[in-house]
């Protein structure tokens, strides 16, 4: 199914301090995100212990990145970048920085210990987040959509590192639906959605540092060793 809509939505009126005034800005909200419908739903942690949806952002501002499997080869090296994010920058701007994926629980630790994340990580088994909120379910490719600057590894090599941790993973499985694609938002304090990106494949995903900027934070040079950039 093609769409000529935007993929992501700047619902905030203006882009916070640290922002470049040369840094992509999204385009204005089209239609609204039911948040309300989605603040009960359980997300689960390492230890399949649950929590709402809303406690990410009852407080705080949130960064939530929905990952498409964890088993993705374009998501694992998303998040190896997300992880170069030092957490004391994100203390210091009073921000979350989640990632929630749609496998079982028990994939967390695993997924974690291979990409060094060390931020929090939760799983929405069912999918319901990803539902209620329109995530995409299938991959759409359309000639002027951005490609994620956080993908290193080309389509072969990568979609060989994938089956082959899926063969030699403890139980053969997709760590969630193959076909489901992910997103970006930052929401809080409180239900206020501030920028909503839905990935249109798996090459989609919103730049981090357009994600730290516009939430407020300090934008990290992620080559090996990430620093962070004064603007």
């Amino acid at each position: 199914m093609a769409t000529s809509s935007p993929i992501t939505q700047q619902i905030c009126s203006s882009l916070p301090p640290t922002s470049s005034p040369t840094s992509p800005i999204p385009s204005p909200i089209l239609s609204p995100i039911p948040i309300p419908e989605v603040e009960d739903c359980l997300i689960y942690d390492r230890h399949g212990v649950g929590i709402t949806f809303k406690s990410l952002y009852q407080n705080h501002k949130a960064i939530i990145i929905f990952v498409r499997n964890f088993l993705c080869y374009t998501c694992q090296e998303y998040v190896e970048d997300l992880s170069k994010i030092p957490q004391e920058m994100l203390l210091g701007a009073n921000v979350r920085l989640v990632v929630i994926g749609q496998s079982g629980y028990s994939h967390i630790k695993a997924f974690c210990s291979l990409t060094g994340y060390q931020h929090e990580m939760y799983v929405d088994p069912e999918r319901h987040i990803y539902k209620k909120l329109g995530m995409a379910r299938g991959e759409i490719y359309e000639e002027k959509a951005s490609q994620s600057p956080h993908v290193k590894s080309s389509m072969l090599v990568g979609s060989i590192k994938s089956m082959w941790r899926a063969m030699t993973s403890p139980a053969f499985d997709f760590q969630g639906d193959p076909l489901q694609q992910g997103g970006a938002f930052i929401i809080g304090p409180g239900p206020s959605i501030h920028v909503a990106h839905f990935d249109m494949n798996r090459f989609n995903h919103m730049p981090i540092n357009d994600l730290l900027q516009l939430a407020g934070v300090q934008a990290v040079n992620f080559n090996r060793h990430a620093k962070i950039i004064n603007i």
